[in-house]
């Protein structure tokens, strides 16, 4: 799980209770849920709502890999519905960061991962890999064993996502291709907190000059001001002439309260799908993610999260904290 806090807008939109406009209508106490299953539900329908919108639209969940089996168990069997309403996976530290950055991750924990990681690429979906090393040999240790297991990766030299890394100077496997969907994609670029930047020229500039397949960035940039079609359509473009797919970060299982649909009085009149402070991330909260009113938050009207990030010409989502499940059932 991967959290950036930045500080952004504080604009204000109603989230209504009525579940004529929610996007499903699930019972909000019902302590006999099936937490894997109200999350596997709630990709599926980002996953139909987008593609609605763009049926190229991609569709990728970072980490929560479990949910590729009906079980949630290593020896389950698929769970087709999922496996294809989704182009791809995100996962975080499989061969370094798992327990500390720029460390090994253990084999046992690696081979587990793997076995669920295998499940969704056997069925056609693009695993994108994401490890924390900063030492040169285990960068180009983490490219080679993940180009072997048919992943596609980002040695990432700092956690919080904020810049272009120094190595490998060029991406991995750098390539003039026009890139028009997941599976062309030969390596990525992870940037997700631009802070660093002092403007969104510097920003464009800099990702626009280099020549990475895909770019998996934030809607907003750090001042608030959430990205334009026409600058995404610039992103798009790499340094050699190729192109890329520029896709956009959303987190979906929890509630983050630098965020636009933040509303003050939360954090005194709770609302009944707010739960829980994640003492490692602070600002960010868990989320009854099965209830309509958060939904309604995420996809569903032009205020929404989904909604604005189609709007604002991406090629797709990722999206982040689908392990939530394990929070509720603790």
């Amino acid at each position: 799980m991967k959290k950036i806090i930045l500080i952004f807008s504080s604009t204000i939109i109603a989230c209504s209770s009525s579940t004529d406009d929610a996007p499903l209508n699930k019972k909000p106490n019902d302590t006999s849920l099936d937490f894997k299953q109200e999350m596997r539900d709630f990709v599926i329908a980002i996953s139909q709502y987008g593609k609605a919108n763009n049926p190229n639209f991609a569709v990728i969940p970072q980490n929560g890999i479990e949910l590729v089996t009906l079980n949630g168990e290593d020896d389950g069997s698929p769970d087709a519905a999922y496996l294809s309403a989704i182009d791809g996976h995100g996962q975080e530290d499989l061969f370094y960061g798992y327990n500390n950055d720029d460390q090994a991750t253990p084999i046992e924990d690696n081979a587990y991962l793997r076995i669920f990681l295998d499940i969704s690429k056997n069925a056609g979906n693009t695993i994108l890999v994401t490890d924390y090393c900063s030492t040169v040999s285990k960068m180009e240790d983490s490219y080679q064993v993940n180009n072997t297991a048919g992943y596609v990766s980002f040695a990432a030299d700092d956690r919080e996502l904020k810049g272009i890394p120094n190595y490998p100077s060029v991406p991995y496997e750098e390539n003039d291709a026009v890139i028009t969907e997941l599976g062309q994609a030969k390596n990525f670029l992870y940037l997700i907190n631009p802070s660093g930047y002092t403007s969104k020229v510097q920003f464009i500039n800099a990702i626009t000059g280099t020549n990475y397949d895909l770019l998996i960035m934030d809607l907003f940039f750090s001042d608030g001001n959430a990205f334009t079609a026409d600058e995404i359509t610039m992103l798009k473009e790499k340094a050699n002439g190729g192109k890329r797919l520029v896709i956009s970060y959303m987190s979906i299982g929890e509630a983050e309260d630098y965020r636009y649909y933040w509303q003050t009085d939360w954090n005194t009149n709770k609302p009944s799908w707010l739960e829980a402070l994640n003492p490692d991330w602070p600002g960010n909260f868990k989320v009854k993610y099965w209830e309509p009113e958060w939904q309604a938050l995420i996809f569903g009207n032009s205020n929404a999260y989904l909604d604005m990030i189609v709007a604002a010409n991406f090629d797709g989502v990722y999206l982040d904290i689908i392990d939530g499940f394990e929070y509720f059932e603790k």
